[in-house]
């Protein structure tokens, strides 16, 4: 039998999800809030987690970066009212496997989980930050520096700053970018991706010097270290 863990402090929803989901043969464990949480996950046997966004005390996506950080690879799907793609995607990348808004239909809640119990086990990356250069992102706790210096971005700047970092000095196509970060598979606005480029470039480089993302005139853009002089 399947173990769910559920982590909501709506003490109607957990109960909603609790029997649904005995009905349909799955284990089911209610707890209110992240510091609860914690211990259950730390003692193994969850197959999956459903945890909500907004709990009090320790947030959604704070327990998810802080069992992320511990290499904790629970299958966690996140629950939450705000579903623009800004937390989407900021929930995605604090770790989290899956990412369903309410209101939600009960049988595509069942089918998500489903399809996270047929995902082979996956080792968490223990590697929490990224470096190239002077420019630090640390993904625990969605932070980037450059040169000590904190510079403050949003969700969607992250994600994207994320991917550039992932494979440094290799080109990333525009339509790479836009499936990985945006979820396209073609560019309505026909000019986001070079938008939010000229945003990081603003954010990340220092006056006077080369910029850390290059351009690849009509196919797409790198980031890498400058050349040492």
């Amino acid at each position: 039998m399947p173990q769910v863990l559920i982590v909501e402090d709506d003490l109607r929803v957990s109960d909603f999800l609790a029997r649904g989901l005995r009905a349909e043969g799955y284990g089911a464990t209610v707890v209110g809030s992240a510091e609860d949480a914690l211990p259950r996950f730390r003692a193994g046997g969850i197959d999956v987690a459903l945890v909500d966004v907004m709990l009090p005390g320790i947030s959604g996506m704070e327990l998810c970066q802080q069992l992320r950080a511990e290499c904790n690879p629970v299958p966690m799907l996140m629950l939450t009212a705000m579903g623009n793609v800004e937390d989407r995607v900021a929930g995605l990348r604090c770790g989290a496997d899956d990412y369903l808004p309410k209101p939600f239909a009960f049988d595509e809640l069942l089918a998500r989980i489903e399809a996270l119990l047929r995902r082979p086990p996956q080792l968490v990356r223990r590697d929490t930050t990224l470096v190239v250069g002077d420019l630090v992102f640390d993904r625990q706790r969605m932070a980037v520096t450059r040169g000590g210096r904190a510079i403050a971005l949003t969700a969607r700047e992250l994600a994207l700053l994320e991917l550039l970092m992932s494979a440094p000095g290799r080109m990333l196509s525009r339509e790479r970018i836009l499936s990985t970060v945006w979820g396209l598979a073609a560019d309505p606005l026909t000019n986001v991706v070079d938008v939010y480029i000229k945003r990081l470039r603003g954010k990340l480089d220092e006056p006077n010097a080369p910029s850390l993302i290059t351009t690849v005139r009509g196919l797409g853009y790198r980031l890498e270290a400058p050349a040492e002089p």
